[in-house]
């Protein structure tokens, strides 16, 4: 098979197919060529010269520096035409920026190139300095003395290293590869470029690597094929990390010099680097090994834990001397020498470390990396010196103290020289306090490579090539450490107080208890040991976990004291906007438009003092800047324009109808209409701000009739808007009248008469003189009147009459201050000179009404008429809760601190990202109208919950033309989809938001150069234009164009041109090529969204057949070209391999980022919005690059989302609220103060140059990093990046709106931390960061997750210690000791402080105070609170630590897609049994049972108010783990609906299916399906599960001594006798399971049979033991209780064990009883929630608990609930 066959000739290439810029075409007719910096940076990579041509290849004259490159070094013609746009683009971009610009702006400017080249090959000339290499960058060390020669080898080193990046496919996750890569072939240019002579050819040098295609043969897949084999060798991430090498792993190996050694160059693919087989030749795990284990977490933050553990040994000490204060028990000498065995605890921890990592590390080591492990030997050993030596010497210590019989000079001594031995030991901790004061030295220290400091620091950390130089500036240390010793001083004070001192006395009391009284074979008669270490056990484990509450508190208001710097939530509803609306002009000038600079941009302290000073006018309205914006007519016309196409845009969203467009925007005037062009000469500030304004204004003219024109007008003026309200509504009325007027007839000149004589004594001041005010009433009356017959549908011309002719008399009659006959009125021009016989009305003639056509007109009369009589305060304007939320962020924003906006010329330059794999492009009418079992479909659904927006939506598409809505489904069935989609989480939505960057950049572009008249000219013809034009000849789908924007109609050309250079979306379809083979109608919703916005491109991964069962792969970006009508390739790079080699989505990312343009890029999922308004803002944010944040610029800038699918049920609500409060509050915080932010997901900008030479924008390492996102963070931070955080500027996120999907998605996080407990980056960072903030990015990352472990281990912990003292008879001996009370004191406040954790919900509470009010957020608690929210997050509290801890423990982390879908549809309880049997219910039903045992054997729970009092928080978790599932689903407590949800989970229990059965179908698939993870765990997971089990083999034990057939014995022969009916129900329960295989479907009569048998002898050995022992009847159930957790125990050991007894016929048995054991767990579950279905009105009040957002918003969920859809919907 050819070439032409593998690969498809790209038919376009005929056709100069370009992506943004033509650049084989430079004189083409392309608004970005009118840029010369374009040319200028095209010309100089055209700049060959003198440069060697290849031998081996014909050169042509239009051939550029990258096919120079490209013909040495074989690299693919699409890679060098991707990078040549790339290149050209970016510094061209970068020349525009320059400020003065240069003198010569056709050639490139040299400093332009040097500071690109810089910061694209840092990070390689880091890394030649780490390992002491002489870069192979090789340029003249003067500035002053550089040739062109320089300046064209400067270019090239930049474009090798982007065509090596463009090309190097999956390498572009191992960075320092590439950097090896572009090390050796530069070194092999520059001897080109030198003009070398091979040495064993005698001719001009080559490169080792040349021919078609060389780059990526010869060195891109041999890594590649190594890279694959190790995922191979993974097992689809089920193997061991210690297994295989991921990502890292070979990345690491270029952070030594061996790579050099070993690997060579060219590169020697015999190396052992290639083996991926054999153990000895390979290279196995390089710089870290991830075992799974929980001392992962120890080993990472040992120094939290050495803390934690230090203190508390120390407060026990001090405490047990029983004083009132510690300070008093620290007076005594002993108590001082005590708390130095502290030393003995510090110095055992570093010898548990030092084991830990012998233990987990051990695989590291090998012939090349010997002296790591003589380093971990050496400290083990040492370790354990340290220990020995504190023995030693603190026993001295006590001898002599012995000795003497007191402290005397000798003991003193001998103290004396431990605490020098102390001393030489806490050396190391007291150099890192110094370090850590004096930051930038430590810094300076980490950074230099000079081999002396990298053995001063040998014994203590690693020498690794990340990592280095992480501290903070000093004021950011002061400020964080503040915050850390006040978090960490509370804790100790409560700890110490509350907890620790507390539990002396009741210890102290069971160790004195004396003759207890065990009921059952004590172990430890003689002692209650055992009995004290279950009293502390829940204490110690909240001690280790509180600091996550006091970290919550504080955070909680530092966040809050932050956002108050901020200004956050300043303009919190429309009435605050109200009052800083008339400052908004100066607010956006100020902020989005660009100042007026020098050429020399530089600024001053004097200007940031004098921008400082503006800011706080134009914030506080100091100096009225809203009088400067009606003198200055461009920055009203700016302001306008910007504030209408906001609007505007509001309404295409439909979000807004008509009628709140025009209460909202700002009035355009159209000269060439004389009736529509009224002159105003105040600002027409929007509707909603004067209403009711010209009433006061009346009233206040009533009540001041006598006052002077002054004083009246001087009180009217008080109020800003009263004033322009006045005058607007005075300006207003001469046109209007004139407008309605014929132009040449006689009434029209009264009409201008009578105004010119009002002008006249307003202008002299004598108004109220003149004129009568109280008639001005009857003038608004008669003037309304007049306007309402002009505004309705049927004009009365003869209305029209009558009610000017009452509105004239009234002026002559009443209004003028004089009365006049009509000689005088006509004398004045007031009245007609001549009168017609017969005509009985003045205006008769002379009325003549603009044509209904005309709306500007009517828009303005409207306007007028809202004027007049508005009486409300529109407090509810606009309608939508979501424009208003909308409108109120933007205009807070315009008060915050944000960086000044540049021109759009002298922006950085962006482009945005999105993965895509195949989920909705946009709904189909089958989606749309396809109902689910309840009858509702997506639509009725979505016009339900969005009412205002049906609304608005279908009085859009009646202005365009539909009569009915049933032409929606045929006409207009797009835009009906559009609807629906842009409601959803679809990939429409996402585009449509992200292209707003485009059209606010074109918009921008046109405001920066437009001139006073062009602003002038455009602002007057909008009206025109917008309203004149016809829609309903629009495409619907323009609505997503540039052409939808009423600016872009005037837009001269450059604008476009200036967008496409700054902006660029990628869309990274993986799967589109298949989608467009398959004829997937979701390929063409895709092409339709490329052809309706210019800017967005498609890149996906093509497979292409290249022989049998083989494929070729391809990197392709497509966009749809305007002209040829079709889509067209731009670029398509061939892949090594198959594109998938870890997590999907961060590869998806990766294939796609060589296709991004511009500095910086931003990451947006698939579940995102974005909107108009806060596209305006994002120049401004890109100058925050320029910024420096601390001692380091931003490599990561923050932004803020908003939740907006918090409005569709109670639970997308709670989910909305905590994920708020965490975007928001929570990331502010971890910005500043405490400068730990990672990169927790989307919408994230991040540095793109920064990250694309390390390592990329995500990791995507199998498993380990299957919380992808997060490891950019940590990635940015290791290698010395800076995240900020800014909430100036918002982006949308959608969030699941379902309890299922909610779970799923907090098993895929909880999963996702585990696995980073695991990793190299967490460990690092534990070890690499100050010891503050290592405390911050623990308690924010990881230790929340374990932390909630902690939680739900301490309540088992309680439970279990609590059921031990019961059953063991210490609790009832305690009890009897009058004295010991304090022990059931002590139990009882622990109980209490686990509560504590409800302050967790406080950055929530505090986060709503501070933007929507305090009393609104604490309404809005209770609210959630009465709507069970306490329920939804103990539930979620249960699954974090489920799939926390089993990850950890077992593994198993999968990515759980959620679907992001509405969720209205009733889940059935099967699947809920499903998805909860093991994360909840299992548990809730243990400690359900332990509850309840405790209830009928514990003395202390025989009161009713103590067992309440002591139990009733673990009975709220077993209840909200039990029923949580059933009170978030919809129906939950429909009683029909439980009845055949039983009969189905029955059937699926019993359904055996066969080897292709879903676990959906069958309970055994699903049963083995849960046991996963235990089959990929190691030794270490097998041995600990079976530890864990054991509890249930201990209940068994308390409890049969409990039965009646004991008689009271305590003998072991009890315990023992037990596991005979243990055994003889498993001997049964096998016998029946046999007969029923064997007999129940073909001889039924025999299976009968044994079952009659099994009974008949079960009923004799009862009546046998009745009559023969003490046994009773109650001890039937007691022994149930007994012996069920036994067999649950035993079911649990064998699927531990199932490799070896699935070969046996005992596994059938287990299956068996197993089976059972979920019938049971089923009923139980089942019970209390067709009890509740029973009961009549819980399933009213379950709909009303779970929709009531949607409820108070008057929607009607209970159809959608119940199905009771009207036939004549939709």
């Amino acid at each position: 098979m050819d070439m032409r066959r593998r690969v498809p000739r790209r038919v376009d290439d005929g056709n100069n197919v370009y992506n943004i810029i033509p650049i084989h075409n430079l004189v083409a007719d392309h608004p970005s060529l009118r840029f010369p910096e374009v040319r200028a940076v095209a010309e100089a990579l055209r700049s060959v010269g003198d440069l060697r041509r290849p031998t081996y290849a014909p050169w042509q004259s239009h051939y550029d520096l990258l096919d120079w490159l490209a013909l040495f070094f074989g690299f693919q013609a699409s890679n060098v035409s991707n990078q040549r746009e790339h290149i050209v683009l970016h510094l061209a971009n970068a020349q525009m920026r320059l400020s003065p610009p240069p003198a010569n702006v056709d050639t490139l400017e040299p400093s332009v190139l040097r500071r690109f080249r810089k910061k694209l090959l840092k990070n390689y000339t880091n890394w030649c300095s780490f390992l002491n290499l002489r870069s192979s960058i090789s340029l003249s060390d003067s500035h002053s003395r550089r040739a062109p020669s320089d300046h064209r080898r400067e270019l090239l080193y930049v474009s090798l290293y982007l065509l090596i990046w463009g090309e190097a496919a999956n390498l572009r996750f191992v960075p320092e590869c590439i950097c090896y890569i572009f090390h050796n072939m530069a070194m092999e240019m520059n001897k080109i470029l030198e003009e070398y002579i091979d040495e064993n050819t005698g001719r001009p040098f080559l490169p080792s690597i040349s021919g078609e295609n060389a780059f990526l043969n010869q060195i891109v897949k041999p890594i590649y094929d190594t890279i694959k084999a190790e995922v191979d060798k993974s097992r689809n991430g089920t193997a061991p990390h210690t297994a295989w090498r991921n990502y890292d792993d070979i990345n690491e190996y270029f952070w030594t010099s061996r790579c050099f050694k070993k690997l060579k160059w060219p590169i020697d693919t015999g190396s052992n680097f290639f083996v991926t087989g054999h153990k000895r030749k390979k290279v196995g795990k390089t710089g870290f090994v991830e075992q799974r284990s929980f001392w992962n977490l120890f080993r990472s933050f040992d120094k939290l834990w050495v803390m934690l553990i230090l203190f508390l040994q120390l407060a026990i000490i001090v405490a047990w001397e029983d004083t009132a204060y510690p300070w008093q028990a620290l007076g005594n000498r002993d108590v001082q020498v005590r708390c130095l065995t502290v030393f003995f605890t510090w110095s055992a921890l570093r010898f548990l470390q030092s084991i830990l990592d012998i233990g987990t590390q051990y695989i590291l080591v090998s012939r090349e990396t010997k002296i790591l492990w003589m380093r971990m030997v050496l400290k083990t050993m040492v370790a354990a010196g340290w220990i020995v030596v504190f023995s030693v010497f603190y026993t001295r210590i006590w001898n002599q103290r012995n000795n003497d019989r007191g402290w005397s000079t000798a003991a003193n001594a001998r103290l004396l020289n431990f605490l020098l031995v102390v001393l030489v030991f806490i050396a190391p901790e007291l150099l890192a306090l110094l370090l850590f004061i004096v930051p930038w030295f430590r810094n300076f220290l980490e950074n230099t490579n000079w081999r002396i400091f990298y053995l001063l620091s040998w014994w203590f950390q690693s020498r690794i090539y990340v990592g280095r130089g992480l501290r903070e500036g000093l004021a950011d240390n002061v400020k964080y450490s503040i915050f850390w010793i006040l978090v960490l001083l509370t804790k100790f004070t409560f700890s110490y107080f509350m907890q620790i001192r507390p539990l002396v006395g009741p210890t102290r009391a069971l160790l004195d208890l004396q003759n207890v009284n065990y009921e059952w074979h004590g172990f430890f008669r003689n002692s209650n040991r055992f009995a004290i270490f279950l009293l502390w056990l829940p204490v110690v484990l909240i001690y280790l976990m509180d600091i996550q509450i006091w970290y919550s508190i504080y955070s909680s208001f530092v966040g809050a004291a932050v956002g108050l710097f901020q200004h956050l939530g300043e303009i919190r509803n429309m009435q605050h906007l109200t009052l800083r609306f008339q400052f908004f002009a100066s607010a956006i000038q100020f902020n989005l438009m660009p100042e007026e600079q020098s050429l020399n941009a530089t600024r001053t302290i004097k200007n940031k003092i004098i921008d400082a000073l503006n800011r706080l006018k134009i914030r506080y309205g100091l100096g009225r800047p809203f009088k400067k914006l009606e003198s200055n007519q461009v920055e009203a016309y700016k302001f306008a324009l910007i504030w209408n196409e906001i609007i505007y845009t509001f309404r295409e969203e439909d979000i807004i109808s008509d009628r709140e467009v025009e209460l909202l925007e700002l009035p355009q005037n159209d000269k060439r209409d004389p009736k529509s062009y009224w002159e105003i000469r105040v600002i027409q500030w929007p509707c909603l701000l004067l209403c009711n304004e010209l009433l006061l204004a009346l009233n206040q003219a009533k009540e001041l009739i006598d006052a002077p024109d002054k004083w009246l007008w001087y009180n009217i003026s008080q109020s800003e808007y009263g004033r322009c309200a006045i005058i607007e509504a005075y300006d207003s009325l001469k046109p209007f009248l004139l407008a309605i007027v014929q132009y040449e007839s006689e009434e029209r000149s009264i009409i201008r008469t009578f105004f010119q004589e009002m002008d006249q004594w307003i202008e002299m001041e004598k108004f109220t003189r003149n004129y009568k005010m109280t008639a001005l009433p009857k003038i608004h009356e008669k003037l309304v009147h007049l306007l309402d017959i002009v505004l309705k549908p049927e004009r009365d011309a003869d209305k029209v009459v009558i009610a000017l002719q009452a509105l004239y008399e009234v002026a002559i009659r009443d209004f003028l201050g004089d009365k006049r006959d009509k000689d005088q009125l006509k004398a004045d021009g007031l009245a007609p000179r001549q009168t017609v016989a017969g005509e009985s009305l003045l205006f008769s003639n002379a009325v003549d009404l603009p044509p209904a056509s005309n709306e500007t007109f009517y828009r303005r009369v409207r306007r007028l008429h809202t004027i007049l009589t508005s009486r409300d305060s529109m407090q509810n304007v606009p309608e939508n809760l979501e424009a208003r939320r909308r409108i109120a962020f933007f205009s807070n924003s315009l008060f915050m601190n944000m960086p000044h906006a540049p021109q759009v010329e002298k922006m950085l330059a962006f482009s945005v990202l999105t993965p895509y794999y195949s989920e909705d492009v946009l709904y189909s009418k089958e989606q749309l109208r396809t109902e689910n079992e309840d009858g509702i479909s997506i639509l009725y659904y979505l016009q339900t919950i969005y009412a205002s927006d049906w609304k608005n939506f279908l009085e859009r598409m009646s202005r365009e033309g539909i009569k009915s809505e049933g032409e929606l489904w045929t006409d207009r069935l797009r835009d009906l989809r559009l609807w629906a989609s842009y409601r959803g989480q679809t990939l429409a939505r996402t585009v449509r938001g992200m292209m707003y960057y485009y059209r606010a950049l074109e918009m921008l572009a046109f405001l920066d150069s437009a001139s006073e008249m062009d602003m002038k000219e455009k602002y007057q013809q909008m009206a025109f234009i917008r309203r004149g034009e016809n829609i309903s000849e629009r495409s619907p789908s323009r609505t997503l164009s540039r052409a939808s924007s009423s600016v872009s109609l005037f837009f001269k050309g450059h604008e476009r041109g200036a967008a496409l250079m700054k902006f660029t979306y990628v869309v990274a379809c993986q799967i589109y090529g298949s989608q467009k083979a398959k004829k997937d109608p979701r390929a063409e919703e895709i092409l339709q969204l490329m052809k309706n916005n210019e800017a967005l491109r498609i890149a996906y991964v093509d497979e292409v057949p290249s022989g049998r069962d083989e494929k070729e792969y391809y990197s392709v970006l497509v966009k749809y070209d305007q002209k040829l009508q079709r889509e067209v390739e731009i670029y398509r790079v061939k892949l090594p391999g198959t594109l998938k080699l870890g997590e999907g989505k961060p590869e998806n990312q990766n294939h796609a980022i060589i296709f991004t343009r511009g500095d910086a890029v931003q990451t947006i999922d698939m579940n995102q919005d974005n909107y108009f308004e806060e596209a305006l803002k994002m120049r401004n944010l890109l100058e925050e690059f320029k910024a420096c944040y601390g001692i380091r610029k931003p490599t990561i800038l923050g932004v803020r989302e908003n939740i907006f699918t918090g409005s569709v049920s109670s639970l997308a609500w709670f989910m909305s609220a905590q994920e708020t409060s965490f975007v928001t509050l929570g990331q502010r915080v971890l910005a500043n103060p405490l400068k730990i932010r990672m990169h927790y997901g989307h919408p994230d900008v991040f540095d793109r140059f920064w990250f694309l030479t390390r390592g990329g924008l995500s990791k995507a390492s199998r498993v380990i990093n299957i919380s992808e996102d997060i490891f950019a963070g940590f990635n940015c931070t290791l290698r010395g990046g800076n995240v900020t955080h800014h909430e100036y500027i918002q982006v949308g996120k959608g969030r699941d709106v379902g309890l299922n999907q909610i779970s799923m998605f907090e098993a895929k996080v909880a999963s996702g931390n585990a696995e980073q407990v695991l990793s190299r980056d967490v460990y690092r960072l534990g070890h690499r960061l100050d010891f503050f903030r290592m405390l911050s990015f623990f308690y924010t990352t990881v230790g929340f997750f374990f932390n909630t472990m902690m939680i739900v281990i301490t309540v088992y912990a309680f439970l279990w210690g609590r059921l031990y003292l019961a059953l063991s008879g210490v609790e009832g001996s305690a009890m009897a000791n009058a004295n010991n009370n304090r022990a059931l004191g002590a139990i009882l406040n622990q109980q209490f402080i686990i509560q504590l954790g409800f302050f967790t919900a406080l950055p929530m509470v505090v986060e709503n105070s501070l933007e929507h009010g305090f009393m609104n957020a604490i309404w809005d608690f209770i609210t959630m609170q009465l709507q069970l929210a306490s329920v939804f997050y103990t539930f979620s509290m249960g699954t974090r630590s489920h799939y926390f801890g089993r990850t950890i423990l077992h593994g198993g982390a999968k990515y759980r897609a959620t679907g992001r879908g509405f969720v209205v549809q009733h889940k059935s309880f099967a699947e809920n049994y499903r998805l909860y049997a093991r994360s909840h219910f299992a548990k809730a039903i243990e400690l359900g049972l332990i509850l309840t045992v405790y209830a009928s054997y514990s003395p202390a729970a025989t009161g009713t108010f103590v067992y309440i009092a002591l139990t009733i928080s673990s009975w709220f978790l077993v209840v909200s783990w039990i029923l949580g599932p059933f009170v978030f689903n919809p129906s939950g407590f429909d009683w029909l609906k439980t009845v055949y949800d039983f009969e189905e989970f029955m059937n699926w229990i019993w359904y055996r299916g066969g080897v292709f059965a879903k676990a959906e179908q069958s309970w055994e698939t699903w049963w083995y399906e849960e046991q996963d993870h235990l089959r990929t765990t190691g030794f270490w997971g097998k041995l600990l599960e079976i530890i864990l089990v054991l509890r249930f083999f201990f209940f068994q034990y308390g409890v049969v001594y409990q039965l009646g057939i004991s008689s009271g014995s305590r003998s072991i022969a009890v315990y023992l006798c037990s596991w005979i009916y243990v055994i003889a129900v498993l001997v049964l329960s096998i016998i029946i399971a046999y007969a029923r295989e064997k007999y129940a479907a073909k001889e039924h009569i025999y299976y009968r049979m044994v079952q009659f048998i099994v009974i008949i002898l079960a009923v004799i050995v009862i009546i046998a033991l009745l009559e023969f022992t003490s046994f009773q009847f109650l001890d039937i159930l007691t022994s149930l209780l007994a012996l069920i957790p036994t067999g649950w125990g035993l079911i649990s050991v064998a699927q531990v064990l199932r490799p070896i007894l699935q070969r046996s016929k005992l596994w059938e048995a287990v299956i068996s009883v197993a089976r059972l054991y979920e019938i049971m767990f089923g009923v139980i579950v089942m019970a209390p929630v067709a009890v509740l279905s029973w009961l009549p009105g819980f399933q009213s009040m379950q709909t009303r608990i779970l929709f009531n957002q949607a409820f108070s918003r008057g929607l009607h969920i209970s159809q959608i609930v119940a199905g009771k859809k009207l036939k004549a919907d939709l």
